[in-house]
């Protein structure tokens, strides 16, 4: 019982607080402690691929990073000219590593997003709300892992007549993926109508329907509720008081961590490993409780 089995609201709520501090923060700390968090709760919950799958974003930070600062010039510390006379400056490069790993960092939670917020969680809290909504989201979450295993079967089918997606010379290849791939378009709008007759005919969209639902906001939910409002609120003081502020234009200029500033970045660190917290200590109970019996 991880965090996976907390109240689907519970969920929501940190996970948007984890995505809106990634995409808000800009003090090496905070990121390194968002990134952090990510990489071990998306190992956790996706396993070995995501291993493979987080240190492949690394190169493609440090490529965005180049390629960010051959298009922005700003900053006083010049490294070199490029081949047409404009400067690269440390400062432009450094603001082009914190947006590769801010886009990184998102993925990672979006990885693991996907794992605990499931289909059945999202129509429990947007279905009474806005059913629309709650359809269209619910068939997306599905439809995502059936595209690839779909892909996959097309691509098996097409082999055994020898117009598989690595068999051939390179042109043969790209027309065989061009035609897999339109088959593959093929299939998907004849899902989603599908989809769509299938769940109106169910009266999805009828007003007043109701849905049965096996979540229960217990004692365990209420604790990590208060746990989570206090770390955001420590962190929110931090970032009004500026303890979060950087700067990268003209000069990279960042506040060490003081007294408010290493409290706020105490606060969100522990704000974004409270998942693993909560795994880490369900697992030591059910441990323990087995060594008691």
């Amino acid at each position: 019982m991880g965090f996976e089995n907390c109240h689907p609201a519970v969920n929501f709520i940190f996970f948007a607080a984890a995505l809106y501090g990634t995409v808000c923060f800009n003090h090496p700390v905070f990121l390194a402690a968002a990134y952090i968090s990510a990489f071990v709760y998306s190992v956790r919950r996706c396993g070995k691929r995501a291993v493979a799958f987080n240190l492949g974003l690394l190169p493609l930070i440090l490529v965005f990073a180049l390629y960010y600062s051959s298009y922005h010039h700003f900053g006083v510390t010049v490294l070199r000219q490029n081949f047409i006379g404009n400067n690269l400056t440390v400062e432009s490069f450094v603001y082009g590593l914190v947006i590769g790993l801010r886009a990184a960092t998102l993925c990672m939670w979006s990885e693991a997003m996907f794992r605990v917020v499931t289909s059945d969680k999202v129509v429990y809290l947007f279905g009474r709300v806005s059913p629309r909504l709650s359809l269209f989201l619910t068939i997306l979450l599905r439809f995502i892992p059936r595209v690839g295993r779909e892909a996959r079967k097309i691509n098996l089918a097409q082999k055994g007549i020898g117009r598989g997606s690595n068999q051939g010379n390179v042109f043969q290849r790209f027309i065989n993926c061009l035609r897999i791939f339109s088959m593959l378009i093929t299939w998907m709008i004849s899902a989603l109508v599908q989809e769509s007759d299938s769940m109106r005919s169910r009266g999805s969209l009828l007003r007043g329907r109701t849905a049965f639902s096996i979540y229960r906001f217990d004692n365990r939910d209420r604790a990590f509720v208060i746990t989570l409002f206090t770390c955001i609120t420590l962190t929110a003081m931090g970032v009004i008081l500026g303890a979060s502020k950087m700067w990268y234009n003209p000069r990279i200029i960042w506040k060490p961590l003081e007294n408010l500033s290493a409290v706020t970045a105490v606060g969100y660190a522990a704000l974004c490993l409270l998942p693993m917290g909560l795994e880490f200590w369900t697992e030591y109970r059910f441990h323990r409780a087995r060594r008691e019996v």
